[in-house]
């Protein structure tokens, strides 16, 4: 369920204030996406068109981004042209918690250049950005004084992360919007101290994350209103435009809402809710009925999807059904186009991962006129 596809391919508020790179200019072409007045879609902000997230979430090799971006500027930015190319519109970006804090306070003034740069990256090639933030995939990547500290701590240098991102890109119109977290967890009883990761790791990886460690007397349900409160607050100190979210795990026959993420509870508090759905062959109709489980009156976007365990042909027939309730669709890059994948298979050389991924932007491409006229 996670955003575990890119491990198929290579691993299948105190002092210490900073001075934020300047946003780039707004390009003319790029207007900033807004909720429609209904509530159910998106729309243009000035020319009021309709917008219809087709993206993709951005990786490289099974890498995350901070693992070359500053050594190898020229394949990140081939990168943002061959999604574009392949008919994206936006590109869902995952940024490292411990790669731009310094400390609790301490915004990194190098990372917070390049996420800059990135901006003007997505601005020059057209791709909007989904900047998905607080991320902490690789532990070995999380700095030791932010895993000891405790709940009250852990959320200010949260909104210090948050507050640091909103500055440096404050009211841009390339940024589709600022997803809070990948995949939180709100704890049902307590945890040990320090443990902030689920322990659910992949290739090293760990793509979940406690927002608690202890309800201490509050509801399960309460503790995620609080925290999407706090940051949402330290964003809109700096931008009062850019769409939030949270990318939220999928409700399932099994578990129901594992996540202690109700969407009709954090619904209220976000401008629109993002599901992460990956159609599960043995479980045909469980993909929709999750979805319909997130229509409680907002945008919905389908956030992270991929024919990881189910067919091209059964993801296809669920992403159409889906358009019932959803309106904005984002699967997964790797770092390659499908004619690239075409070669390596001439040379002998695919593999059964990179099979999948040259299946699902075939798809991708073919459904564009589909899904973003």
């Amino acid at each position: 369920m996670r955003w575990c596809v890119l491990l198929l391919a290579g691993v299948v508020m105190g002092g210490g204030e900073i001075t934020p790179p300047a946003a780039p200019a707004p390009n003319a072409g790029i207007e900033r996406i807004v909720v429609s007045a209904d509530g159910r879609r998106f729309l243009t902000a000035n020319s009021r068109r309709p917008f219809h997230p087709w993206g993709l979430n951005y990786g490289n090799a099974g890498r995350l981004m901070e693992d070359f971006w500053d050594t190898d500027w020229a394949t990140f930015a081939a990168d943002f042209k061959k999604m574009k190319a392949l008919g994206a519109n936006v590109a869902r970006v995952h940024l490292q918690f411990g790669k731009f804090m310094r400390g609790p306070n301490q915004p990194d003034p190098a990372a917070l250049r390049q996420f800059a740069r990135l901006l003007r990256l997505a601005e020059k090639t057209g791709l909007y950005l989904d900047v998905t933030g607080l991320a902490c995939y690789r532990s070995t990547d999380v700095p030791k004084w932010y895993d000891v500290m405790d709940e009250p701590a852990r959320w200010a240098a949260q909104a210090k992360f948050w507050s640091a991102i909103a500055q440096a890109g404050a009211s841009h119109p390339v940024v589709f919007c600022y997803d809070l977290i990948n995949e939180p967890l709100s704890p049902g009883g307590p945890r040990k101290p320090g443990q902030w990761g689920s322990g659910s790791r992949l290739g090293g990886y760990d793509f979940l994350q406690f927002i608690a460690l202890d309800p201490t007397g509050r509801k399960r349900e309460d503790i995620p209103v609080q925290w999407i409160r706090g940051l949402t607050a330290a964003i809109r100190q700096h931008d009062r435009a850019a769409l939030i979210t949270v990318g939220l795990l999928p409700w399932s026959r099994d578990w129901e809402f594992l996540s202690g993420f109700l969407p009709e509870k954090v619904g209220p508090e976000l401008d629109f809710l993002s599901v992460h759905i990956y159609p599960d062959s043995k479980k045909p109709d469980e993909a929709l009925e999750c979805l319909r489980h997130f229509a409680v009156g907002k945008p919905v976007v389908i956030e992270e999807t991929f024919p990881l365990s189910c067919s091209g042909a059964e993801l296809e027939q669920f992403l159409l059904a889906s358009r019932g309730f959803a309106c904005g669709w984002i699967g997964h890059y790797d770092g390659r186009t499908p004619t690239e994948y075409d070669a390596l298979e001439r040379a002998g050389k695919l593999t059964l991962a990179q099979g999948m991924y040259r299946e699902w932007l075939r798809l991708f491409v073919r459904l564009k006129p589909v899904f973003c006229p």
